[in-house]
């Protein structure tokens, strides 16, 4: 893990966001983007959910120095997480954040194209779970910064994250919400932009 943000200290909430190197990020898309485009679009992308965030802070968790540039440039702090694979790396941003004195954690994923307010999702003191239009990723979370949760991203994480909520005894409250449940993963998805 990174060592802690140089004696900063935060807010009570904070929002995360997962940003991989743009330059990789979306290869499921190649089929309807050439890589210029794709790298264009996650770009966009996290920009609009690192806007969406609004007052609350942000941090920015990624593995690529041209990420973190971007991310400084818009005003979010840097988690550095090199190599760490998506769950290790979100979790490395939220014990992040603990230390710098964040008691409650938005996690956002940068893939979300309609995303309008975060903010709302760190007034509810314990779980928050966002599941992906499909009801089956998970697609924003927001908890207790040092509640001990184990992200488990990846095919099937909704039900994972309920699970673990679940398991650690915190109440959860699922909401489904068109500007935040669609993400950007296959060519079909990209539907949402034209409308």
């Amino acid at each position: 893990m990174a060592a802690p943000l140089g004696g900063l200290r935060l807010g009570p909430r904070a929002v995360l966001v997962p940003v991989k190197d743009f330059s990789v990020a979306k290869l499921r898309l190649a089929p309807a983007l050439p890589p210029e485009q794709r790298a264009a679009l996650a770009r966009a992308m996290a920009e609009k959910v690192i806007k969406a965030a609004g007052e609350v802070p942000v941090a920015v968790v990624c593995d690529d120095t041209a990420v973190a540039a971007w991310a400084r440039a818009l005003g979010a702090l840097v988690v550095w997480a090199p190599e760490r694979g998506l769950n290790h790396a979100v979790q490395d941003g939220v014990r992040q954040l603990a230390l710098l004195g964040v008691g409650h954690v938005t996690v956002a994923h940068s893939d979300l194209p309609l995303a309008e307010d975060l903010a709302w999702v760190g007034e509810w003191p314990e779980v928050t779970l966002v599941p992906d239009h499909l009801e089956d990723g998970t697609t924003v979370i927001g908890l207790p910064s040092e509640c001990g949760f184990v992200f488990s991203y990846g095919p099937g994480s909704f039900r994972r994250h309920l699970a673990e909520a679940e398991r650690l005894g915190l109440r959860v409250r699922v909401v489904h919400s068109p500007a935040l449940s669609w993400d950007v993963d296959l060519p079909t998805d990209l539907n949402v932009l034209s409308r």
